[in-house]
């Protein structure tokens, strides 16, 4: 995957935007852009409307307000050059179907199921495969049931499954949630270097900003319906997220390098309150 030259048009691009779900708006007046090449993380609290917005720019929910383009057309008219994982937790141990098959599937299985390898194109699609594979580094255990793989090696795996068409544009809702601390930050690393390699745009969903801070190029944070985006120090901070969230908050840097957020808002990157309904005041929240 060669990088693209620099594209003058967004990846993303929102203006003054509403999104409504159930007849409820689940926000409003949201504007944002993501650049081609450009590691962006999407931030807020459970219930702010993170996977709403990649519902929006896959064009699955229509506007209720403002504009959009992705990839210079109207949602949902580009997406054969997105790469998207859905946000999941692990395959199930006996899914005997091996790495390279669910990668396979990333390029026509939408249409065809799995093909049947012959001819010209089976070989062209092999190749492809074991590029991509090779790319995220995922050829060791390609061969294996990916129900026999780790936690880490099946977002690899699925990372190379997003990527196998060469998109300009990665989605990937909460992908470091069922991964342990190690595995979130070698993740994190990997998607930077590949899609930087590629010039391919990135929108991740995050509960724990920590682990993308050293790649980051800027944040789009949710909450109360609304969003602010800009490089992590200008939305990270305790005056733009208690002018946000409404209610005095603070960030703190501890000595590794790690925010940690103490005020009243829910923390949207606590991975403990995926099963509460509140956070008690003071408590530190290192997941943003």
């Amino acid at each position: 995957m060669n990088g693209r030259p620099a594209s003058a048009e967004p990846a993303i691009e929102l203006l003054g935007a509403a999104a409504r779900v159930g007849g409820r708006t689940i926000w409003s007046e949201v504007s944002m852009t993501v650049a081609p090449g450009e590691f962006v993380a999407l931030l807020g609290a459970n219930g702010a409307g993170k996977s709403t917005l990649l519902r929006v720019v896959l064009g699955a929910l229509p506007l209720a307000g403002g504009r959009a383009r992705v990839l210079r057309q109207e949602p949902g008219r580009a997406n054969r050059l997105i790469g998207y994982v859905p946000q999941r937790h692990s395959f199930d141990a006996g899914t005997r179907l091996r790495g390279r098959d669910i990668v396979r599937l990333g390029l026509d299985g939408d249409r065809w199921g799995m093909p049947l390898p012959l001819g010209a194109r089976g070989r062209a699609a092999r190749e492809r495969v074991d590029e991509t594979l090779a790319l995220v580094g995922a050829g060791g255990y390609a061969d294996r049931p990916i129900g026999e793989c780790s936690g880490g090696e099946q977002q690899r795996l699925l990372i190379a499954q997003a990527l196998v068409r060469r998109p300009e544009l990665l989605l990937l809702d909460e992908p470091l949630d069922s991964l342990d601390l190690p595995n979130q930050a070698a993740f994190a690393a990997l998607v930077h270097d590949v899609c930087a390699g590629a010039g391919v745009a990135v929108l991740l969903v995050a509960h724990d900003v920590n682990p993308l801070l050293p790649y980051l190029d800027r944040v789009v944070y949710l909450a109360g319906g609304r969003a602010i985006e800009g490089a992590v120090e200008e939305v990270i901070n305790g005056q733009t997220l208690s002018r946000l969230h409404g209610v005095p908050v603070e960030v703190l840097r501890a000595s590794d390098g790690r925010l940690v957020v103490v005020g009243q808002p829910e923390a949207p990157a606590h991975h403990a309150d995926r099963h509460q309904h509140g956070v008690e005041r003071g408590e530190p929240m290192h997941a943003l």
